[in-house]
């Protein structure tokens, strides 16, 4: 198995995670170009409130003027349209080099679908998806529901961005979006189907482990907030 190196920045705000997200995938772009070997990367993170609208995104899908946020907006790289990110959402941002992995993109989504299904079986839930929009749902009689957004890039087979799962996000905050632009949809979160507030540290433990299995790499160290400092 290849190295996984799990970069986990806490509680952070959106540019300083894509900073550090462009550093990481120009690093590799350029090893690539120089047929050096590349790393493999996972930043993990929670955002500080911020809306982050797609490349394809509408902005008649923010519902409410950019006062009435109450939060960070920007426009972004990724696929998709518009999103929320805030405390209580675990955000990951994979960066890998697909040619090393043997995968095209379409296979690397499905592989992201794939960890956050077996995450929320650990919560006995059952997450699925749905025809003509990337992400997780939960569905049954009570309607169709996302709980993880998926929007990336990828430039020469490395991609950026990642996906975004609600853990104890505050949903409220969705109300003044049209959330990826799929009306009618609604969204939720771990903490609001279980009833009850969820570790976040318990819950980063098991994506770990679900993403080193189905990415198929060895998850061999996590830089925390100090050897971050060193390489931003």
């Amino acid at each position: 198995m290849s190295p996984l190196n799990v970069i986990d920045t806490g509680l952070e705000r959106y540019t300083q995670v894509l900073q550090l997200q462009e550093q990481l995938f120009e690093e590799s772009i350029t090893a690539k170009l120089n047929a050096q070997p590349t790393k493999n990367y996972l930043v993990l993170c929670e955002h500080y409130p911020v809306f982050t609208l797609g490349k394809s995104g509408k902005r008649e899908n923010i519902l409410v003027s950019d006062a009435e946020l109450e939060a960070e907006y920007y426009k972004v790289s990724r696929g998709g349209d518009v999103t929320f990110h805030g405390p209580g959402q675990l955000v990951a941002y994979p960066i890998l080099d697909l040619d090393v992995l043997n995968i095209g993109l379409a296979k690397y989504i499905a592989n992201l679908e794939d960890t956050i299904i077996q995450t929320l079986a650990h919560y006995y839930l059952k997450g699925e998806r749905l025809e003509g929009a990337a992400g997780i749902w939960i569905r049954d009689k009570q309607g169709d529901r996302k709980i993880c957004a998926i929007g990336v890039k990828a430039s020469r087979n490395v991609t950026m961005h990642g996906l975004a799962m609600n853990v104890n996000t505050d949903l409220s905050f969705f109300d003044k979006i049209v959330p990826c632009g799929l009306e009618g949809k609604g969204v939720t979160s771990l903490q609001k189907e279980l009833g009850k507030e969820i570790s976040m540290e318990d819950y980063k433990k098991i994506f770990i482990e679900a993403f080193s299995g189905v990415f198929q790499l060895q998850d061999s160290f996590q830089l925390n907030k100090m050897l971050l400092s060193m390489i931003t």
